[in-house]
């Protein structure tokens, strides 16, 4: 099974006070890059990275001095206008790759568990889901699945975006499993129709789950640790993340 990796990595890092692209920020001393190419280097074949002009020769000549180069694909995301339009961006630099799966997964989201990605990879292999996700149940979210009576996700609530969100909820963690139907066919479909976000003005990718689950299956499996969530965004995010790798159970 061939797997293609996407990371939008286009932001500065400006809340976590850093000097360097966000994806070049060290986490317990690597950067999130490195952790990302460690974590999912067994289960892809290929890593397409979304940069911004301002970050993208530093991060090429990062990769040229310390990463094996030929698995990592650059491209450019020249305005920054949302995580539809980063994800999309390497579109035309993935289909001939002819990707079996197309994963997604946020720059600063390091914290994946190895087995939660491990069961990412059994899923997608063994199902003919439209999208995969795994999700974690937290108090105070910041992002929601809202489902109905019969456990579809209908909507996608955002605190990001002024929605009144539920004391305990169930978020996404920043991972996600597309089927090549899924990215190369429904994707831009849905670009064309997106909802624009009403506080931020950005094309979100988020909203393109329930507007999938409409008509294609859209599967879901709990991650092993709610900390698999966490996004590092601040210096207090990176605090609890670094506290977290330092402990035995989410080590690769």
């Amino acid at each position: 099974m061939s797997r293609l990796l996407i990371i939008p990595a286009a932001g500065i890092g400006s809340r976590l006070g850093a000097d360097v692209p966000k994806v070049l920020v060290r986490v317990a001393g690597m950067t999130m890059l490195e952790r990302l190419l460690m974590l999912y280097r067994p289960w892809v074949d290929h890593v397409l990275l979304v940069l911004s002009p301002a970050s993208e020769d530093v991060v090429r000549r990062h990769i040229e001095g310390s990463i094996d180069p030929p698995r990592i694909i650059c491209v450019q995301q020249p305005k920054p206008t949302g995580m539809l339009d980063a994800i999309l961006m390497g579109s035309a630099l993935a289909k001939p790759l002819a990707p079996s799966s197309v994963w997604v997964t946020w720059c600063d989201q390091v914290a994946v568990h190895p087995k939660t990605i491990e069961r990412l990879a059994q899923r997608t292999a063994a199902s003919q889901d439209a999208l995969v996700m795994p999700t974690v149940r937290q108090p105070r979210p910041y992002i929601h699945l809202a489902r109905d009576s019969s456990r579809h996700i209908v909507r996608v609530l955002h605190r990001r975006e002024g929605d009144e969100m539920p004391e305990v909820g169930e978020s996404d963690m920043g991972l996600f499993a597309l089927s090549p139907a899924a990215y190369f066919d429904r994707l831009p479909v849905y670009a064309k129709e997106v909802e624009i976000g009403r506080a931020t003005g950005e094309r979100n990718f988020l909203p393109f789950i329930p507007w999938l689950a409409r008509t294609e299956s859209v599967a879901t499996f709990p991650a092993e640790n709610a900390m698999e969530a966490v996004g590092i965004n601040t210096p207090q995010d990176l605090a609890a993340v670094e506290q977290y790798l330092s402990s035995s159970s989410p080590k690769p």
